[in-house]
């Protein structure tokens, strides 16, 4: 161990930089691949015959449930094996993945690769937080984190742009898709494009030095002796039916498995009702049945790791602020994702224009708004106990008339510019609430702990966010608006989930300076060794 710790890079130095930049490139990644979808969406919704909802459901349900779920055992993972190569392991599957994306014919087909991205992708940030929290300092934490996470509005940026890029540039070359190679369109060539040079990144991120986990603070965890073992435990208490067992063992017996059952009834009749009402059975069935596995995720991890669960679920600080930051998420994937949709249909403008006006203001927005929060909250933080909080609520606030904005306007500059604004505001938290999360928690729970915040970032924000707004727009379309109409007034009610944002982060702020001060007292009265 000693060895090791005189290898380490120096905390906050130029090694550690260079590995953070090559880690903002991996997220950039992540989000060409997945926000691409968005540029794509009229020509997939004509080319496959599909609604506002089921793209939505395509863009977030299929892949949401799926990278929040899997997301567990990879986040464990990454707390007990080497991150650097999960990371680059995952980078490969997720862009492959992509690329495959590109031999889709059908809904279902698109859908099943969409899923591979979202099981890729879940291997990235929890281990990448990981990463960052031990190559630098805790005073350095939001503005690092902030800064990894532009990657994802830098990326969702690039996609836009290549996206309609790509578009025009194939309609241009080929207006009848008959004579093109393999009777290929655009969107097919766009996954295509995208997908590919994922592939070859992978073996850079490989390259790169793993750090000693938890020397940024001095609580140095040993390396692991079974983290394969220990991923896979993680695993099989998502598995429903194999998860009873680890129930039965773990747990006080007959009591964890009928606790359970009872769970799987109560989320098997709320999806049930919800199918009724809406008709989208995907949409809720697999909800639903992400919602089941992280139950039981959670109720597993009760009895498998008793303090891991107590000083996540027992914070205040940590549960609220994982309840409220995927509401302020709900408008960065709902309005973005539907933003140049919206554009097209209410402006009349080409794929081409959408993608690279809105991909550079997506791009440029969310790089100042990300790293100017981060920035921000460090420096509030060391004034007030509550100061990155006060981040997330300038989000909150800015979010309003940004996005009120966008959807209002009749001028297509001022609708870029409102995008543009919205692009900076609405991700300004995202260093502030990553950090928040890693500084309630010991070294050795980072990952799963941050697992376990996207998972709730990508239930409410991702599968809710542009699935919601695609179903009020149907609805609203069914009641003689036009797609423009329609759409806009279903951007504008989405913007009331802000308002569940700022009830949670208040309780959550309220309780900070307790359970941060308590940390290390609480861990050791569980029977952490510190």
């Amino acid at each position: 161990m000693q060895q090791e710790q005189e290898k380490q890079p120096e905390i906050g130095g130029r090694y550690s930089k260079y590995v953070l930049v090559i880690l903002v490139i991996v997220y950039i990644f992540n989000f060409i691949d997945r926000q691409i979808l968005s540029i794509l969406a009229e020509d997939i919704k004509a080319d496959l015959g599909i609604t506002d909802s089921e793209i939505g459901f395509l863009y977030g349900t299929a892949f949401a449930i799926f990278y929040a779920v899997f997301g567990i055992p990879l986040g464990r993972l990454a707390d007990t094996w080497v991150r650097k190569n999960l990371i680059a392991l995952g980078l490969l599957f997720w862009s492959a993945m992509t690329a495959l994306s590109g031999t889709a014919r059908s809904f279902g087909s698109l859908a099943f690769f969409r899923i591979g991205v979202g099981i890729g992708e879940a291997s990235a940030s929890p281990a990448a937080f990981s990463m960052l929290a031990d190559y630098f300092t805790p005073a350095q934490r939001a503005t690092v984190a902030g800064i990894y996470s532009s990657g994802i509005y830098i990326g969702a940026g690039i996609g836009i742009f290549l996206g309609g890029l790509i578009l025009d540039g194939w309609q241009g070359l080929y207006p009848d898709y008959t004579e093109a190679p393999f009777e290929l369109k655009g969107w097919h060539v766009a996954f295509f494009a995208v997908g590919l040079p994922g592939i070859l990144m992978s073996l850079w991120v490989a390259s790169i030095k793993e750090p000693v986990r938890g020397i940024s603070e001095g609580l140095v965890t040993p390396p692991h002796p079974h983290p394969f073992r220990e991923s896979w435990n993680e695993l099989r208490a998502l598995m429903p039916v194999i998860n009873l067992v680890g129930l039965y063992q773990n747990g006080p017996g007959l009591k964890a498995v009928i606790g359970n059952i009872v769970g799987l009834v109560v989320v098997a009749a709320v999806a049930t009702l919800l199918v009724f009402f809406t008709g989208d059975t995907a949409q809720w069935v697999a909800l639903g049945f992400g919602v089941y596995v992280a139950f039981s995720w959670a109720q597993n991890l009760r009895y498998a790791d008793p303090v891991t669960f107590a000083m996540m679920f027992h914070s205040k600080t940590f549960m609220f602020s994982v309840c409220g930051i995927p509401f302020i998420a709900f408008i960065n994937y709902g309005l973005g994702f539907w933003g140049p949709p919206y554009m097209q249909r209410a402006f009349d403008l080409s794929a081409g224009d959408v993608g690279v006006a809105m991909g550079l203001c997506l791009a440029a927005g969310v790089w100042i708004g990300v790293t100017a929060g981060g920035i921000i909250a460090d420096l509030l933080k060391r004034r007030y106990a509550m100061g990155r909080f006060f981040v997330c609520f300038a989000s909150i606030v800015l979010c309003i008339p940004a996005g009120l904005g966008f959807a209002l306007v009749e001028s297509v500059n001022w609708a870029y510019f409102c995008f543009f604004a919205l692009s900076a505001f609405s991700p300004m938290w995202l260093g502030a609430a990553i950090s928040t999360v890693n500084d309630l928690v010991l070294p050795r729970m980072r990952a799963i702990a941050s697992a376990f915040y996207i998972l709730m970032l990508t239930f409410i924000g991702l599968a809710l966010g542009p699935y919601s707004i695609g179903l009020a727009s149907d609805y609203m379309a069914s009641t003689g608006l036009s797609s423009a109409e329609a759409l806009r007034s279903a951007m504008m009610l989405g913007l009331l989930a802000l308002i569940p944002a700022a009830i949670n982060l208040t309780i959550a702020a309220l309780n900070l300076e307790k359970d941060e001060a308590t940390r290390l007292d609480r861990a050791r009265a569980l029977g952490e060794p510190i």
